[in-house]
């Protein structure tokens, strides 16, 4: 399965790495969002937009999401996120995910390590490449 990204650049000019994805809502529509990809995140977090138009139960939740601007209160949703993938199918993760509810905690929905564990990533901003593989697809480094 390979899942393509890209790099998008922001007002400010700061290019970022993210793969499109849509997040299934309580009556079954599509939320178009963008997820940044981060190693460095445990987990897939939603902006308080992205859940707001959902409008998908909240399950309060003790811990907290911590980032570089500190601890934000979160809640979690059960939901699905589907990415396109090769061959024009649609790859499914299933929740629960995380969400911040205070809309200036975070700008950019997160794709963290609960679901980038279970693919190869590449992030090569010189070869203008945003990609996720796993199964049939693999990849090979060699010196040029």
């Amino acid at each position: 399965m390979r899942i393509d990204g890209e790099w998008v650049r922001f007002p400010g000019g700061e290019e970022l790495p993210v793969i499109r994805g849509q997040v299934i809502a309580f009556d079954g529509t599509l939320v178009e969002t963008l997820f940044l990809v981060d190693t460095g995140a445990d987990r897939t977090v939603l902006t308080s937009d992205v859940f707001e138009q959902l409008g998908l139960e909240a399950f309060e939740t003790n811990e907290r999401i911590v980032g570089v601007g500190g601890r934000v209160r979160s809640v979690q949703v059960s939901t699905q996120i589907w990415m396109r993938r090769d061959g024009g199918l649609r790859a499914s993760f299933n929740g629960p995910f995380w969400a911040v509810t205070d809309a200036a905690t975070l700008d950019l929905s997160v794709l963290g390590r609960d679901i980038l564990r279970w693919f190869a990533l590449i992030v090569d901003r010189p070869g203008n490449t945003v990609c996720l593989l796993n199964q049939r697809h693999r990849y090979n480094v060699v010196a040029s």
